[in-house]
């Protein structure tokens, strides 16, 4: 039996998040941990430090499987320009949510396409403009106990239970809030030679 070609699209993080997103595309992919320090630059803007650790997630990558074709991406709140994290435990993700709450946070999602063979490498940042309502502290402590969402910047799984706390979000890449803006990155992937939607056999 003759073995199947490799997949030829990476994607550079080990983010459930992000797989889950990359698999509504229906393309085959592989996985792979990028291995970059995400440490901020001395007062490098929210915005800046996301299109960074995108391209250097996919360049970190790409350097290992020169053939392929790599996403990398990245995910910075924005809180009048200063950058917030993943929490990772309780209280900060409890600190984090009573400074957004009544206040509009910009999450600020980059991504990039990297493939070394054929030179390709492009890169993108939508803006997610997340409005929180004035949520109690009663209604933080609920929602971290059920959701515990210490893995996601600014502590609010839009996708889960933190749609509650929210009053709008404004997108013109609705994806993008979860942690990859797929209408970005699927015209990088075809201007990078990945065919979306292929001829069924």
């Amino acid at each position: 039996m003759i073995p199947k070609p490799e997949p030829k699209l990476i994607l550079g993080s080990t983010s459930v998040y992000r797989r889950e997103l990359l698999e509504r595309l229906r393309i085959p992919f592989t996985v792979a941990s990028p291995d970059v320090d995400e440490t901020p630059r001395p007062s490098e803007a929210p915005a800046a430090l996301a299109q960074r650790l995108a391209l250097a997630k996919a360049n970190a990558v790409a350097q290992r499987f020169p053939d392929h074709v790599v996403i990398g991406s990245d995910q910075v709140a924005d809180l009048d320009g200063e950058a917030l994290g993943k929490p990772g435990n309780h209280a900060n993700a409890v600190a984090q949510l009573r400074r957004m709450r009544g206040r509009t946070v910009v999450f600020q999602t980059a991504v990039a396409v990297v493939c070394l063979a054929t030179g390709y490498r492009a890169h993108s940042l939508a803006a997610v403009n997340v409005t929180f309502r004035q949520i109690t502290d009663q209604e933080i402590e609920n929602y971290l106990l059920a959701e515990t969402p210490y893995d996601c910047a600014g502590s609010a799984k839009s996708e889960g239970l933190g749609i509650t706390l929210l009053q709008s979000i404004v997108s013109d890449d609705p994806t993008a809030l979860i942690g990859l803006p797929l209408i970005r990155t699927s015209e990088m992937l075809r201007a990078a030679g990945i065919d979306l939607l292929p001829t069924s056999p």
